[in-house]
Parts: structure tokens; sequence; C-alpha cells
């Protein structure tokens, strides 16, 4: 189905100068022009759209970001689950994969048994061996943690807590999108919350309410 400017005006509720803007920043395909003041968008925009505007307010990110999130990534905007665990790994994941292994390892200045003793234990990612920067900040973090003989079983439980959850978010997610396919787009983006709002906002907060916990009990 093909929409004209009015009609994705009114389903996106953009102005006509910010949809032609995404369109020429490559964040929305060129219409087709079958006469000249008659340009025909793709039903696919409506939610390109959407998902543009997720991440400019719910997640604060920058034209440049999303320009660069578009440019890396294959959006199928099909509305399943799988779409949505590939969103939220490239969103975790904005860093240009861009660092080989040879390249992470002397900048790391670690040995490969190192690297892949932290890829074993679930403390970094391997993705088809390129790297971001976020990995080698993590690696200096575990570096030093080594230095200060840091107790690494705060980090086990985070593997192990984490691939719990990620069992669990699936599983909900994908019968939550079973259930009614008039909401996958509303759906769609209210796992995107829980997941990426919701999820840190309680971890971080249980972790401020406990120190506040410790700290009141030796007044």
């Amino acid at each position: 189905m093909s929409l004209k400017m009015k009609e994705l005006i009114e389903l996106t509720g953009e102005s006509k100068s910010t949809l032609l803007y995404y369109v020429k920043e490559g964040l929305l395909p060129e219409p087709k022009k079958i006469k000249p003041n008659v340009h025909l968008y793709d039903q696919s925009c409506v939610d390109r759209v959407k998902f543009i505007k997720y991440l400019q307010n719910e997640l604060s990110y920058s034209i440049a970001q999303i320009k660069s999130i578009f440019e890396e990534n294959i959006f199928n905007f099909d509305n399943s689950f799988e779409q949505l665990v590939n969103s939220i790994k490239m969103i975790v994941n904005i860093d240009k994969r861009d660092i080989d292994k040879k390249t992470l390892l002397q900048m790391a200045q670690i040995t490969e048994d190192e690297l892949q003793e932290f890829i074993d234990k679930g403390y970094i990612y391997n993705y088809n061996n390129k790297f971001s920067k976020k990995e080698l900040k993590i690696i200096n973090l575990l570096k030093e943690a080594k230095e200060l003989n840091f107790d690494t079983s705060l980090i086990d439980k985070y593997v192990k807590v984490a691939k719990e959850l990620a069992i669990l978010e699936n599983d909900l997610g994908t019968q939550l999108l079973k259930d009614d396919t008039k909401a996958h787009n509303q759906r769609y983006l209210f796992l995107f919350d829980i997941i990426l709002n919701l999820k840190p906002y309680i971890f971080n907060n249980a972790t401020i309410k406990e120190h506040y916990s410790r700290v009141k009990d030796k007044v």
C-alpha cells in the first residue's frame, strides 16, 4: 500500500518538512514519483517514523546516531519478535564494530587467551570477530578489576542473571506478539520500554536503596 504525503502526515503526526528531512537524511526511502506533484511513500514509512521518534523521545538519540543505526542495519519492520531482538541488540551495541580481533588485542594490551577467557565467561561478546570501543572499555575495566584483586563473583552473577532474564524476556515477548496482530506496534514499543528502560531503572534503584538502608543502619 502506498501513501501520499498528506496521508503520511496524518498517520505519523509529523510535519511535511520533518518527513522530507528524514528522506534527505536517508532515514526514509525515496518516494515513487508517479507525477511531478504526486509522490507515493511505502506503508513501512509509518513504522519507520514511529521508530525514529521513539529513539529520539525515549532514548534521547540524535539524528546522527539514528542515521548511523539505519546505515548499519537492515530493518524489515515486520513486527516480529525476531525483529525486536535484533533491534535491541542493535540499540545496545550502537558503537560501530570496526575493530578486528588483532587490533583489539593490541589496543587492550591483552593476549588472545585472555580475550577468549573473557568471552567464555560471558563478560565480552564476540560478533564475527568484530568489536567496538565498548568492548575495549569493558576489557580495561576487567583488567583494572584484576589489578585491584576485585572479587568477580559480582560480575559472574550479572552474567547468570542476564541469561535467565534473556530467556524470560524472549518467552514473554513471543507470547505477547502472538496474542493480537492488531496490537503488534504498540507491544513492540512496550517491550522496548520494559527491557531498555524499566529493567535498568529497577536494578539501579535497588542498588541505591540497599546502600541507603545500610548507611541508615549505621547512623
